[in-house]
């Protein structure tokens, strides 16, 4: 199914008058006789166009207009200099549906965003958890109250709580390996 051009075309006509006997009595109001005749042949032309052919091909369009004009307004007394579409605005119907396909896209993308985070989120804290489970078994095997220290740790930094140790304490030694922290020697 094709969706054939149904919008108002804005356009300007630029003409001369080349003969003034022609121009009035040949025509009765030359003015409003090429007015409709710009009407009929823009209809014409872009009769069988969808608005994105109409927008695309504008100054196809207007030459063959200006061409048609010049050629029927010859007994007119008139040239027809130039023609120049201004705007091919939608159908309201159809700005609407552009902008609903619009906000749309924008919604989606929001979407798509929002899931990349918690995915970020749930990656970053799946390797927290990752990381607590290695260094407990790695230094906590059956030290139950160091472990328990250490997931106190993990929670408040999660928090971005502050927490103050000891720094002979074991679980320092812990957090610096799992970090990578070197200490610094005192002189």
């Amino acid at each position: 199914m094709v969706d054939w051009l149904n919008a108002i075309v804005d356009a300007l006509l630029y003409y001369q008058i080349r003969d003034v006997k022609k121009s009035i009595y040949n025509v009765n109001d030359h003015r409003s006789q090429l007015t409709s005749l710009a009407r009929t042949t823009f209809w014409d032309v872009i009769e069988k166009m969808t608005l994105t052919q109409a927008n695309e091909n504008r100054d196809e369009i207007n030459t063959k207009v200006e061409t048609v004009l010049d050629k029927e307004t010859d007994s007119y007394g008139v040239e027809v200099l130039r023609v120049e579409i201004q705007k091919i605005p939608p159908p309201k119907d159809v700005q609407e549906a552009m902008n609903k396909v619009v906000k749309a896209e924008q919604e989606k993308t929001a979407a798509q965003d929002l899931e990349t985070a918690f995915e970020t989120k749930a990656d970053g804290e799946a390797k927290a958890i990752k990381l607590v489970n290695e260094a407990a078994d790695k230094y906590f095997k059956g030290n139950a109250q160091i472990l328990k220290k250490l997931e106190t740790v993990e929670k408040s930094l999660r928090n971005n709580s502050k927490i103050v140790v000891s720094s002979d304490s074991e679980l320092v030694n812990v957090v610096r390996n799992l970090s990578g922290v070197v200490p610094v020697e005192k002189k």
